[in-house]
């Protein structure tokens, strides 16, 4: 019965680099059902911040990127043989193992992503992940704006109003209002990220007699991210 499977000898080309890409499903149920706060929610990104880094290390990432219920791995050593099916499905199943994990809560229902491969070479890794934070950006931007309308009218009219309003309109309108989004989290406009950092480390070599320096690499959650730049990956590694 193997060769009724559908797919299973679609793999991913040795030696290539390929982003992972797993988005929520149904989160804005999820969300209800969780009464977060609107527009962001703090619990729920320290919740979404760990499951990037339980993937960063399972998987061996390069780069992990994420923003609202989205991320995306950056993997430079395809996992399970490249095998198409077993790494959507494996990836996506352990990040909402990871999710249920790290959210102490009881869930009305089991929380799930999807997942896609998209193959990237080096030159478009940084297309690829300012592609993203565009709309992290485009998506706090709505999220101020929806929350802003909600609070002053019913759920049916906010929807009516935004619907014809472009982000400059938002962005000015939140303005006006008293709502300055240059002055929100950083992590909220940009997204966060889990990669790799060297700290310095002094010892003393007791052959030498003298005290020695060297460099070791731990792992990082950016809350802070700049906006992304070539200097930016080139500065962690990601690219050459």
């Amino acid at each position: 019965m193997k060769e009724f499977e559908v797919y299973s000898s679609l793999r991913v080309p040795k030696n290539s680099k390929i982003i992972i890409r797993l988005d929520g499903r149904s989160f804005h149920k999820l969300a209800n059902d969780l009464k977060l706060v609107k527009p962001y929610d703090d619990n729920f990104y320290n919740v979404i911040s760990e499951v990037c880094r339980d993937l960063f290390e399972e998987f061996s990432a390069q780069f992990v990127y994420s923003f609202s219920d989205e991320i995306s791995l950056l993997l430079d050593n395809v996992p399970f043989d490249g095998r198409v099916e077993k790494i959507d499905s494996v990836i996506a199943s352990f990040a909402a193992s990871s999710f249920v994990m790290h959210y102490d809560v009881e869930f009305k229902k089991p929380p799930a992503f999807d997942s896609r491969i998209i193959p990237v070479t080096e030159g478009n890794i940084l297309d690829y992940f300012r592609w993203r934070q565009d709309e992290s950006w485009r998506n706090c931007v709505n999220s101020h704006g929806i929350a802003y309308l909600k609070s002053k009218y019913s759920n049916s009219q906010a929807n009516d109003k935004i619907k014809g309003m472009n982000l400059s309109d938002i962005h000015e309108f939140l303005f006006a209002n008293g709502i300055n989004l240059n002055d929100v989290d950083t992590y909220k406009k940009r997204g966060i990220a889990v990669y790799r950092k060297n700290k310095k480390v002094t010892g003393f070599n007791k052959k030498e007699n003298k005290n020695q320096v060297s460099y070791r690499s731990y792992i990082y959650t950016d809350w802070e991210l700049p906006i992304f730049s070539e200097k930016f990956f080139k500065d962690i590694g990601v690219i050459k």
